[in-house]
């Protein structure tokens, strides 16, 4: 493929693994929920196997020395848990254009201003696109001119979210060349998109599997863990709280507010109780 500096865009996906089974993958079921829960440990794995798999099954047999820009799944303000396997599949990546004599890549956001109480993984095909359908995410034209865009999220289930980015592009009318990358992909269209749903809980089925992942040192927020926290049962709420420590409960607090989770009725409850331990 010859990448030229005028770009009619194109489109390729890949996915560094398959999944045909849904209860057998190629890749651990239990360190994928602990991925989607926080631990940035797991999170450097994955984004370093997609990294390789991507470099060496695809892109060094294409990549002509144009500029990038990888840009992970849409978020508001709290980063998703593919934002991190991001962050390490750049660093890989970064290690192979080096080592070939190319620039490194750029960083972009996706800003997305819509906030969910929903879980994707708990919905079907048709209930995912209904909710998503209306969805407005905005990108930095101006950063991604003319540069090879390389779109990164954990796994693709139905497509609903592939089919909003290509929406934005066509709103934007961007006509660069796209990769669109996941860790994981469901291949069989006759398998329940409720998979996903299987695979984020496969360890966390309680805040206390929650707290096991938090007392290792490699944790840090995103936004299923604070929806998670707020979701739940209010004395369960209270008693997983009271073992954090302060600056927890803090950056807590305000990742729920900067994603404005203070407008949903079902987290108020858990909410007022953290507000009311905040200290400055």
């Amino acid at each position: 493929m010859i990448l030229k500096d005028t770009y009619k865009r194109t489109v390729d996906t890949f996915s560094a693994f398959q999944v045909s089974d849904p209860k057998n993958f190629d890749f651990p079921a239990e360190k994928y929920s602990k991925f989607k829960f926080g631990s940035t440990a797991i999170a450097r794995e994955f984004g370093y196997t997609l990294a390789d798999r991507f470099i060496n099954q695809l892109f060094k047999f294409t990549y002509k020395g144009n500029p990038i820009v990888v840009l992970p799944s849409a978020y508001s303000h709290i980063p998703t848990a593919s934002y991190y396997l991001t962050i390490f599949f750049i660093d890989k990546l970064n290690q192979f254009l080096y080592k070939n004599g190319y620039s490194p890549v750029e960083t972009g956001k996706i800003h997305r201003n819509v906030t969910y109480r929903e879980d994707y993984g708990e919905m079907s095909a048709e209930e995912r696109y209904n909710m998503i359908k209306g969805d407005k995410f905005h990108i930095d034209e101006t950063l991604i001119k003319n540069k090879i865009l390389i779109f990164i999220d954990d796994i693709k289930i139905t497509g609903t979210h592939e089919r909003i980015i290509v929406k934005m592009l066509d709103d934007f009318d961007i006509q660069n060349h796209c990769y669109m990358l996941y860790f994981a992909e469901l291949t069989d269209p006759d398998i329940s998109p409720k998979t996903e749903n299987y695979l984020n809980h496969f360890f966390v089925k309680d805040l206390k599997h929650l707290q096991a992942i938090i007392e290792q040192n490699d944790f840090v927020f995103n936004t299923r863990i604070v929806k998670y926290i707020l979701n739940s049962n209010h004395e369960a709420c209270k008693l997983f709280i009271q073992k954090q420590n302060q600056p927890f409960i803090n950056k807590l607090y305000y990742n729920a507010l900067g994603n404005e989770y203070n407008k949903f009725s079902e987290y108020s409850a858990n909410l007022m109780y953290i507000e009311n331990l905040i200290t400055e």
